[in-house]
């Protein structure tokens, strides 16, 4: 069995920053292969980089990421993971993707593969609440989402009628 952590961060006081957490938030019913968790993790990065110590075959980020496209394009990064680690960050609410997984390597610990779903920004201001364009994006980034899950998961669950069944 595939162990799959999707992580939605973000800052949710600072407008689309929220966009990870979002994204995570709406996938929360939904139901998911063994051995996939979905889980809002917000600013809470060190708590992310101890969590990936359990082990997990993938990790898939959502996260607003600022790559000069138009606001509210969705993308999926592989991050290099050999590349040079930063950092880690002193404060833990600030911790970048980059650097939760320099502290999970510092900590000993290591993922199989990164995966960043990301949208384009339109505003990271200081406000509750997504720009609309982004708001309209969080759907097509659950989809992505959940497509990833299904590349990378070898077992499939069917939901019938609400019954949960691994196949």
């Amino acid at each position: 069995m595939n162990r799959v952590m999707v992580a939605g961060v973000g800052n949710i006081f600072l407008a689309d920053d929220g966009f990870g957490v979002e994204v995570a938030r709406r996938m929360n019913t939904d139901v998911f292969p063994a051995g996939v968790e979905v889980e809002d993790y917000g600013i809470r990065g060190m708590h992310l980089a101890f969590q990936l110590l359990e082990g997990y075959d993938t990790l898939i980020l959502i996260d607003a990421v600022q790559r000069g496209d138009q606001p509210g394009t969705i993308f999926v990064i592989e991050p290099d993971l050999d590349a040079e680690p930063v950092n880690p960050a002193t404060d833990a609410h600030s911790m970048n993707p980059e650097a939760v997984l320099s502290t999970l390597a510092a900590l000993g610990g290591r993922v199989g593969r990164v995966l960043v779903v990301g949208c384009e920004p339109a505003e990271l201001v200081e406000r509750i609440g997504l720009s609309e364009v982004v708001n309209r994006a969080v759907d097509e980034a659950v989809s992505v989402v959940r497509k990833l899950i299904d590349e990378v998961t070898v077992d499939r669950i069917e939901t019938r009628k609400g019954v949960r069944a691994d196949v």
